[in-house]
């Protein structure tokens, strides 16, 4: 239960600080998408070792069609990243209410400047890309898992500075479908391209992955019956690294590290 309640929390202030960046604070371009980035990373060094620090769906499916997460959380995981967001978007609503502006915006996700096919296109690449930065810089041979919450939270504003202006720079189901739900209009009638287009992000990111038979996270850790791999374990930090010190001595004779 707890790694649930760590995906709706993490979610929560994704949602919650990235939008009330631009309805409340009316950040620049810059600003959100530092606002964004840094909420991720504040969250992955918060729970990032409790439930891998997903807060998307879209991470969540890479990780299950990597066997890296039981059907039966990757399911819960996905509700309490739902609940986090619609949590979050009714207090921005709230909030934007008290002071008297416009509840028609409120930090939700749409592409009035371009095609459906070029918002398609886009929401798919800039997930692509940030699912792909979260892979290598969590692979156990090219990774630095001290550093992940960092480079994925930077990657993750970096993606959404270059897409804000196309489609709103979402790469997230959860992080659209909040403020969609309280917006209505365009955007909740548009969701359909922030839920599909993110996910086959991910999708292609897998395949290209399985390929190069990549390791997808620097630790693990058990619950029950399955065994989790989490993106980055923190709690674990000098230990992961002592071992792996000790398993390349090993490879150098040219033993395979267990």
């Amino acid at each position: 239960m707890r790694k649930y309640l760590a995906e709706l929390i993490g979610t929560f202030v994704l949602v919650f600080v990235g939008t009330a960046t631009v309805t409340i604070a009316k950040g620049s371009t810059l600003t959100i998408g530092l606002a964004f980035g840094l909420a991720v990373t504040v969250m992955a060094y918060s729970v990032g070792s409790i439930s891998g620090g997903h807060f998307n769906p879209a991470v969540s499916l890479a990780m299950l069609l990597n066997h890296r997460l039981g059907i039966k959380d990757f399911v819960g995981y996905v509700i309490s990243q739902f609940v986090g967001a619609i949590l979050a978007s009714a207090i921005v609503f709230d909030l934007v209410h008290e002071l008297g502006l416009s509840t028609k915006n409120l930090g939700q996700t749409d592409f009035p400047n371009i095609s459906v096919g070029g918002a398609f296109i886009t929401e798919t690449l800039v997930t692509f890309l940030f699912v792909l930065v979260i892979v290598l810089v969590t692979s156990k041979k090219w990774g630095n898992a001290n550093f992940a919450g960092l480079i994925i939270g930077i990657t993750l504003a970096l993606m959404i500075i270059v897409a804000l202006n196309l489609t709103g720079g979402s790469l997230n189901p959860a992080r659209s479908f909040g403020p969609a739900l309280f917006a209505g209009g365009s955007a909740m009638t548009h969701y359909w391209l922030y839920l599909v287009a993110p996910l086959v992000g991910a999708v292609l990111e897998l395949s290209g992955k399985k390929q190069g038979k990549t390791a997808m996270y620097a630790g693990s850790q058990s619950r029950g019956n399955h065994a989790y791999n989490l993106p980055f374990d923190l709690s674990s930090g000098p230990r992961v690294q002592r071992k792996k010190a000790g398993q390349g001595r090993r490879c150098m004779r040219g033993a395979t590290p267990q």
